[in-house]
């Protein structure tokens, strides 16, 4: 897996002060994209043991409220985004995961490996980024259709919970 930047005090992709992996490679394509650079799978640096410690190193710090996973598409690469997961809760279990995905819920689901990953996630900020639903009044999203869904809660009680309307 490729990436392309690391951000060490993000306040823009999730809830608090947080890390920001923005990984390369995303299928989806979705027209009006804000990251288009991120799509090509080959972009970036390849994400190694150094990059893993520069996340740890980051997260370390007690303002720091968790890591968000966005890009790309990280569930475009999931087997390492599995291991990046694993290994931050294992780490850092009071650090919750945001992860933005382009698929719904309901579509990584039907993926085995996929429902590994949402086990360590905490939030899931999911669906295509819609040009024509766009709204930048949203928090956390870009486009009307996506949702910001508490994954504990929603595999807890198996139907989805959203943190916000």
């Amino acid at each position: 897996m490729n990436y392309h930047n690391i951000d060490h005090c993000d306040m823009l992709n999730g809830d608090g002060i947080r890390v920001s992996l923005w990984v390369s490679g995303c299928s989806l394509h979705c027209k009006g994209c804000q990251n288009p650079q991120t799509w090509n799978f080959n972009s970036g640096i390849p994400f190694n043991r150094e990059a893993l410690q520069e996340l740890y190193e980051a997260l370390d710090k007690p303002y720091i409220q968790g890591l968000t996973l966005t890009g790309g598409n990280p569930m475009d690469n999931v087997p390492e985004v599995l291991h990046i997961c694993r290994t931050v809760k294992e780490k850092f279990p009071t650090k919750d995961i945001w992860l933005y995905s382009g698929y719904t819920f309901e579509q990584l689901q039907q993926s085995q490996v996929a429902t590994y990953i949402l086990e360590y996630v905490d939030v899931l900020v999911d669906g295509p980024y819609v040009e024509e639903q766009r709204d930048i009044t949203l928090p956390w999203r870009g486009s009307k259709n996506q949702r910001v869904i508490d994954v504990k809660k929603t595999l807890e009680l198996g139907r989805i919970v959203t943190l916000v309307d």
